[in-house]
């Protein structure tokens, strides 16, 4: 029998709310006017799933295709990029609309700031973005992986010209070998979306960053006539991509915000032992707190395990999030399996391990009565307009045609 889908609404107490803030609409328009001065830079598709909404008993649903992204395959990118030019422009004493492409990658940099080494950890997408990121702007990065983490992501990570380890700790233990490097680099800068107390510059780039696909989506929806989603569903690792996603729509949205749904993995060691991903756990023990899970993190979705919490994007959270879900291996290889065989008239849209669960659990709400309860609770029914995040492509080509050709990690 296949793991359960494990969830809890939010009774937590609500905070101050002060990083709400971050996510404004004036640091994301600054975002994307940052990202639009890239070349590569193209509006990512909204695939529009009127099929399977049909099917589903939904009014709409609509997957932003992050494969698309700068040729890198992933959203990681928006906010690692952001964050570096930043850094660089307080390091110059510029505002960062004056850091464009051109100038970050002009011969003026050079004279204006020289060369940092970016450090970071890592699955495979924010070290490639970063890496990518790097390469570009004539910097250095080094890249920690943790544990597990497969060929195909070292190698692309390796391809841009960054140094890139696979250790044999978890995520959480990368992320602080990063950050103790960089302190001891003569010129070395940890580029991390987990903040921690003294740490929380950087980690609001990054989200701030993230705010691009978000500000894009908000527009591509307006142009289909839906002038607001009624459900955004959003995956979570550290939770800065939950936390920017919740607080642009929550700022865009202030009278009528949507409901938001943000969804984490189950790595089955962890829901053997009786734990599981540690905002769920958070909101579960209902106190305000998240929770903090260590140890190995077997999971498909590799993006997504993460057992220390941004406390930034933690905040908005708690405040603005109406369920949290933990979902096993199978709930994403479901999605990865329906958006990649569409229905007939939809778009396909190729979507990774940590891209396609949130698109899996709208499916098996709408379809599995033992979840009616968490159905109900977030009102998805006939009349709701759904947004999800497709936050990867096929990453690790190997495994997604295992999973969405051969049949590995079954529904049933």
């Amino acid at each position: 029998m296949a793991d359960k889908i494990q969830w809890a609404g939010n009774t937590m107490p609500k905070s101050d709310d002060k990083h709400l803030g971050i996510m404004s609409l004036d640091h994301v328009k600054k975002a994307r006017a940052f990202h639009q001065s890239f070349p590569q830079y193209t509006v990512t598709p909204l695939a529009r799933l009127d099929g399977q909404a049909a099917r589903l008993g939904l009014s709409n649903l609509c997957v932003k295709d992050e494969s698309y992204r700068f040729g890198l395959n992933a959203f990681k990118v928006l906010g690692g990029s952001f964050a570096m030019a930043n850094y660089i422009a307080d390091e110059t004493g510029k505002d960062v609309a004056e850091c464009t492409f051109d100038y970050l990658t002009s011969d003026q940099l050079a004279k204006d700031f020289g060369q940092a080494t970016f450090f970071t950890a890592t699955d495979g997408n924010h070290g490639r973005g970063v890496a990518w990121a790097a390469n570009k702007l004539g910097q250095k990065a080094v890249v920690h992986m943790p544990k597990g983490s497969t060929k195909p992501r070292f190698d692309n990570i390796a391809a841009e010209g960054a140094t890139v380890t696979i250790e044999e700790v978890n995520y959480d233990e990368c992320v602080r070998m990063a950050a103790a490097e960089a302190d001891a680099c003569e010129r070395g800068v940890i580029v991390q979306d987990t903040a921690w107390e003294g740490y929380e510059k950087i980690p609001s780039w990054i989200m701030e960053g993230y705010g691009t696909m978000a500000s894009e989506a908000a527009e591509q929806l307006r142009e289909m006539a839906i002038n607001r989603p009624t459900h955004v569903f959003v995956q979570a690792g550290v939770g800065s991509l939950a936390g920017a996603v919740v607080g642009y729509f929550t700022n865009l949205y202030p009278d009528n915000p949507p409901t938001f749904v943000v969804v984490e993995c189950a790595p089955a060691a962890c829901l053997y032992k009786g734990a599981a991903a540690c905002l769920y756990k958070g909101a579960a023990a209902g106190d305000g707190d998240p929770r903090i899970v260590d140890g190995d993190m077997p999971s498909i979705m590799a993006g997504l395990c993460c057992g220390e919490p941004n406390i930034l994007g933690w905040d908005i959270l708690r405040n603005h999030t109406t369920a949290f879900v933990s979902c096993p291996d199978w709930v994403t290889a479901r999605g990865m399996r329906t958006l990649g065989a569409p229905e007939k008239g939809d778009p396909r849209v190729i979507s990774g391990e940590s891209g396609a669960v949130t698109t899996g659990l709208v499916e098996t709400l709408m379809l599995d009565p033992e979840y009616a309860e968490l159905k109900e609770l977030i009102g998805l029914d006939k009349t709701s307009y759904v947004l999800c995040f497709s936050t990867e492509g096929d990453t690790d080509p190997d495994q997604y045609r295992r999973i969405v050709w051969e049949g590995e990690y079954p529904t049933c």
